[in-house]
This record gives structure tokens, sequence and C-alpha cells, in this order.
């Protein structure tokens, strides 16, 4: 029998595509519109808040250069707190004034970013989000799959305020006793240090902006423990009710948020090629950075 070559299977990976040119035009119709620059930052639904992205605004704003006020886009799930501080920092660096324009979801961590700015332009369907930490930790219990499940400070305090409820203050035993049979005691520990740190986070964006200290620390304490869920949606009244310097964002701004929004969703569509039934490669776009490309400065 004799060796018979298979095929050659030419493979096209495949690429998303890359709409620059539409994006770019939008960017510069909204710095115009704004009176400053815009800084676009955009996380696709595999995206998130990440130390990489750090050094990509970096490269972003050393181009820009330093201005009197500069407008950011934010789009996001959410994903590092401490991100979150980093790249408030860095923006703050290059602007005397900082304003965030939030036309859609701006949760968790990007909530955060949010609050490192001097104002929020909200549109008609944009929210934020409760910043409470949730810890996935090696001690944490565990599903019914056998898979490590995240636990928060509010769900622990939930579960001592119910017991307690039911016991009555007189209770001769300790209610940590009781959830120590179920959660570890470092678990425990471990998810109120993180509160801590997302509080003293919030802290610290605030102070950006915040002479304050007891109003920066009445609105931490509020988006940390207020909110029965994490992805609780905080629109426009809510936002200003617990302090928050937030508006309405005017319609033709959103408008052009929403067109710039659509093309990096597209730019962000799922991008994966198979080479076999065991191996395939991924070139979606997960996370944008994007300013105009060149800026014309008085």
């Amino acid at each position: 029998m004799k060796n018979e070559q298979l095929p050659v299977i030419e493979i096209k990976v495949k690429q998303p595509p890359v709409l620059f040119s539409k994006t770019q035009a939008l960017i510069g119709q909204l710095a115009e519109r704004l009176g400053g620059p815009l800084v676009a930052y955009w996380n696709g639904s595999r995206g998130s808040v990440c130390h990489s992205d750090v050094v990509a605004l970096y490269h972003v704003l050393d181009r820009l250069g330093h201005h009197e006020t500069i407008y950011l886009f934010l789009k996001s799930d959410g994903g590092s707190g401490q991100v979150a501080l980093r790249l408030v920092n860095l923006l703050r660096q290059h602007c005397d004034r900082l304003v965030a324009l939030v036309p859609l979801e701006c949760a968790s961590a990007a909530t955060m970013v949010a609050l490192g700015a001097d104002g929020i332009q909200m549109g008609p369907t944009a929210y934020l989000t409760a910043v409470d930490t949730s810890l996935n930790h090696a001690l944490s219990p565990v599903d019914r799959d056998n898979d490590r499940v995240s636990v928060s400070l509010n769900e622990l305090q939930r579960v001592i305020r119910l017991w307690r409820g039911q016991q009555g203050e007189d209770m001769p035993e300790n209610a940590y006793k009781s959830l120590f049979q179920y959660v570890h005691p470092l678990v425990i520990g471990a998810v109120d240090r993180a509160e801590s740190l997302s509080i003293m986070l919030c802290r610290e964006l605030l102070a950006y902006h915040i002479a304050d200290e007891a109003k920066a620390e009445a609105i931490s304490t509020a988006l940390n423990s207020k909110y029965p869920s994490h992805s609780y949606p905080i629109l426009l009244d809510e936002a200003v009710k617990i302090g928050l310097d937030a508006e309405r964002m005017p319609a033709d701004v959103n408008a052009l948020l929403l067109q710039l929004n659509a093309c990096y969703s597209e730019m962000g569509q799922k991008a994966t090629t198979d080479f076999d039934e065991v191996h395939a490669h991924s070139n979606e776009i997960a996370n944008i950075w994007e300013a105009q490309a060149r800026l014309e400065r008085g």
C-alpha cells in the first residue's frame, strides 16, 4: 500500500475588523464638541480593568500631553480596583480636571475610575455599581461541582445578623463559631482585609477632588456596603444622592459615544481560529485605549 499524503488545508487566520479611521473621526468630533481631548477606554465582554492597561494608557497620554481638561469615555464591567487607582493617577498627571463620560455600563473597578474624576456625565442608559469586594480564596467553600466559590464580607455580615436575630441577644454561643464550620477563619480574615482595601481605594480616588474627608468616607462606605448586590445599577439620581458630582450627559454627546461604542463592539467580536480539534488561537480585541492621533493644541 502506497503512502498517501494528506492534502494540505490552508487555514485562514481570523482577524477582527480594525475601524480606527471611523473611531478617530468620532473622537475628533467629540473633542471639538466638548472643548477638550477625549480619551476612550473600552472593555469587551472578555476584557477587564487590568495591569497591562496602565502601560497602554501611559503611551496614549505621553503622546497627548498635558491639558486643562481631559474627558474620559468609560465602558467596562470592572476588574482590579488597584489598577483603577493607577489609571487615575496617570490621567491626573496629564490634566487639571478630569471628567468621566458614562453612556453605558461602568461597573465595579470602572466605577472606581469614575470616582477619581471631578465630574461624571451619565447618559440615559448609564449606570455605576457597588464596589464591595468578593474573594475567591484557596480555602473558600466549594460548590456542587467542587469549585471554589467567592465570598464577600457583606454576605458574611448578613449571615451573622440573621443568626443573631434568630438566636436573640442573650445567646450563649459565639455566632462565628458556628460559621467556622462552613467558612474557614482565614477566608473571613482575607475578605475583611479586601473590604478594607476597597474602602481605602475609594477614599484615595475621591481625595483627588473632595477635600471633605467625612464626605469621601460616606461615599466610600455607601459604595461598599449600602447595596444588596455587587451589580446593583446606580443610576444618575442615586449617584447624586450618595454625594457624587454627577449630571445628565448632553444628548448629542451621548449619541456620538454610542456610535463609538458600536465601532468598538464590532472590533471586539470573536476572532478565534481553529487549527485542529485541540489547538485554536484568538485574535479578539478585549481592551481598547484610544485618543486623537493628531491633536492641535493652542
